[in-house]
């Protein structure tokens, strides 16, 4: 499916210019978006991001939302009361961490770096592998994992369910009965709901404001499109395909390789594949691939420009792009202004142990 995919993109990327999608530095006066090919080569074009829809299972509401933020900052979900999930999960990080790999309870760091919570309300699945099929089953995870919070749910469940004040507040969204796993997990997805990037710059320009973004952030977003291929993988509202691809990674360890996607699927195919990010708020989180190896968005661009790694298994899609400095420095720029305007996103404050449940 990969090959084939490549196959198609490939003559419509070589069809931009010729469409006239490019903008020149110098035109300050942008056409409306929907009469611009902004989409070359996914099925979906950039644009903002639709409303969450969120499970049957699980209706939101004000009382789950402020249950499932403070379970959030919680760090007592954790053996020892020292990791939250925010404490990998950190609004003033992008809703990530600083890397290169996140570090869990007594001081163990995994494989891999932490992915954003912001907006993966809309990814179909969770984790760098692809392993949970939402934000409620990814809630249970790293609960129980022992290099993240290194806990079981038994014994987080005689924790929360100790704490006066949150038994009161989970009886008041979920009715009569013991705490549960369940219930734990679905307060915090329906709080991880609410974080997504609803305006950027770039949103208000897809809206209609063409002078929301400089000429050079213009012309990044053309080549976000066209030259650099970026679309390839990162296109929709969401800037992610949700699928998985292998770049060409080095792994850190040859003797025990972080095999990735295959490791749930045994595919051949997905030997060393990674699920594709969101670009939305990357300035915020570096540093960047599931490994965080690529210290800095310059760099990372570098890594594509050169068509990633070397690897047996590289996806048909990583290929060398011949991009300019200025080019790369345009790309850059649009990147940028993907960062979140909204404050319930990027200035959200933290759950002070002071404000935790007793």
């Amino acid at each position: 499916m990969r090959r084939s995919f490549w196959l198609m993109a490939l003559p419509i990327a070589l069809l931009a210019t010729a469409a006239g999608v490019v903008w020149g530095l110098g035109d300050q006066t942008a056409r409306p978006i929907t009469e611009v090919n902004v989409q070359v080569l996914g099925p979906q074009r950039l644009g903002p991001l639709p409303p969450v829809i969120a499970p049957p299972g699980n209706p939101p509401s004000s009382d789950k939302i402020r249950l499932g933020k403070e379970l959030y900052f919680d760090p007592r979900l954790s053996a020892d009361g020292t990791v939250s999930c925010a404490t990998c999960h950190d609004p003033a990080l992008g809703w990530s961490d600083k890397g290169p790999t996140s570090k869990g309870i007594r001081g163990q760091f995994g494989g891999r770096r932490a992915p954003p919570v912001s907006n993966a309300a809309y990814s179909p699945l969770q984790f760098w592998d692809g392993r949970s099929p939402s934000l409620e089953d990814q809630a249970k995870g790293p609960i129980q994992n022992p290099i993240e919070m290194g806990n079981s749910h038994q014994a987080m469940i005689q924790t929360v369910s100790a704490i006066d004040a949150y038994k009161e507040e989970f009886k008041a969204v979920f009715g009569e009965g013991p705490i549960t796993v369940d219930q734990v997990a679905e307060a915090i997805a329906a709080f991880e709901r609410t974080v997504v990037t609803t305006d950027s710059r770039f949103d208000r320009f897809a809206r209609g404001d063409h002078n929301a973004l400089t000429a050079q952030e213009k012309q990044g977003l053309e080549i976000f499109n066209g030259k650099a291929h970026c679309t390839s993988c990162h296109w929709g509202p969401y800037f992610s395909d949700g699928r998985f691809h292998n770049l060409g990674v080095p792994n850190q360890d040859p003797k025990n390789p972080d095999v990735g996607r295959y490791a749930i699927t045994k595919d051949p195919l997905d030997m060393g594949a990674f699920k594709t990010p969101t670009v939305r708020d990357a300035a915020r989180r570096a540093p960047y691939l599931h490994d965080g190896s690529e210290k800095t968005l310059e760099s990372l661009i570098d890594f594509y420009d050169r068509g990633g790694g070397k690897d047996p298994n590289l996806d048909p899609l990583m290929v060398p792009l011949g991009l300019s400095k200025h080019e790369k420095a345009a790309l850059v720029a649009f990147i940028k202004a993907l960062d979140s305007l909204n404050p319930e996103v990027a200035d959200v404050k933290p759950v002070t142990p002071r404000g935790l449940a007793r």
